[in-house]
């Protein structure tokens, strides 16, 4: 028995991208986008589900989470790199047409030249900085960028022409992704002039699909969304408002299922756990659940997280550890060990969510779901 597991509801996720699909016009391709081990969701449980649903185009961090996706995908797809190309894998990304990012000249030489050594083609996405000042070429960089281009067509495919905006998720960053817009259509107008015409053009992840929609040009890059969180409570409350949805039309596809390991019975006037940070103040009856921070479940959590036992709430009582969290379970004597514990997801009418976790400790979904551990079981339900 493992001591926990994460179940992956495939109707919630058909939802979702039936949801997506509504806001987006047709013809603009769906980038699922699977880093972070699919924001914890299991790159190899998710892409199969995904192809089920027509989704073909896989966006990924690195070299090492495209050949994970690689391995998984079936019939005619495509994986696009967004940044770290290991150089051991650089060959393997030729060979098999995986997609990148260009970001830097130093990239962009490297991988033409062991393309013409290999007689391939590298299929390039051109990364234009526009604001986020992280990756992708400066203005001052086009020209020169161009140039090399043109001067390598042969063994060169431009895929596509992006960029990432910073902070779409939040009106406070209007004006600034107002002028990465700008600046990202006189990149595309430029190197249009030169003659470089690019397959896809696209700038859109999640947040800005729901922001700005009439830059969703060719494809969109959709993480969070798809399963089933929204990037910001801002961007959830401005969505429902604009398009007059009374309740959320998106469904999280995650639940992040326990057990009780072990039950105590703890005497009035004794610590529980490490530290001094919890005094029993009454006699008390502890459940010990083997999840701790070592699994995901943050430290920052300690005697304020909350989960769901026999459709009842209890509280995390005491410090979480790496291996395992402590839960009051006083007021229901009828709790045994081995039944269930829900960390995330739902039992009769109560629900843990991810959100939850980030109002207590201060994480982004993004963060909570990506620290994970990889090694827990995922299961489709």
């Amino acid at each position: 028995m493992p001591n926990s597991i994460l179940e992956i509801n495939k109707k919630a996720l058909a939802k979702n991208i039936t949801y997506i699909k509504t806001l987006l016009d047709e013809g603009t391709i769906i980038s699922s986008v699977l880093k972070g081990n699919a924001y914890g969701h299991g790159i190899c449980i998710m892409v199969p589900l995904l192809q089920e649903l027509g989704i073909n185009h896989f966006a990924v961090f690195s070299s090492l989470e495209a050949k994970q996706v690689f391995e998984k995908a079936k019939g005619d797809f495509s994986i696009m790199i967004m940044g770290d190309i290991s150089e051991e894998h650089a060959s393997w990304v030729l060979e098999n047409n995986i997609e990148f990012y260009v970001f830097n000249i130093q990239r962009l030489d490297y991988m033409v030249q062991l393309a013409k050594t290999m007689n391939r083609k590298a299929r390039v996405h051109l990364e234009i900085e526009t604001g986020m000042n992280r990756t992708g070429f400066n203005q001052d960089e086009w020209k020169n960028l161009a140039d090399t281009l043109l001067l390598n067509n042969e063994h060169l495919g431009i895929q596509g022409i992006c960029t990432h905006y910073a902070g779409a998720e939040s009106i406070s960053n209007y004006l600034r992704v107002k002028n990465q817009r700008q600046i990202f259509k006189k990149a595309i107008k430029f190197f249009k002039k030169k003659g470089i015409k690019p397959e896809r053009i696209h700038a859109s992840c999640s947040a800005a699909v729901l922001s700005f929609p009439k830059d969703n040009y060719d494809m969109v890059r959709v993480g969070i969304l798809q399963y089933g969180l929204w990037p910001s409570r801002e961007n959830f409350i401005s969505h429902i408002t604009q398009k007059h949805v009374h309740k959320d039309p998106l469904k999280p596809i995650l639940s992040w299922k326990s057990y009780v390991m072990d039950i105590k019975e703890v005497p009035k006037g004794q610590y529980i756990g490490y530290g001094n940070s919890y005094l029993a103040e009454q006699d008390m009856t502890i459940a010990s659940v083997p999840i701790g921070y070592g699994y995901g479940y943050s430290r920052s959590l300690s005697n304020q997280g909350r989960v769901i036992i026999n459709n009842q709430r209890y509280g995390v009582t005491g410090i979480v550890n790496m291996n395992m969290l402590l839960i009051d379970i006083t007021s229901d004597p009828t709790i045994k060990i081995n039944d269930e514990v829900i960390l995330i997801g739902k039992q009769g009418d109560l629900e843990i969510t991810v959100s939850s976790f980030g109002n207590m400790t201060d994480q982004l979904n993004y963060e909570v779901l990506s620290r994970i551990d990889k090694d827990i079981p995922r299961i489709i339900n």
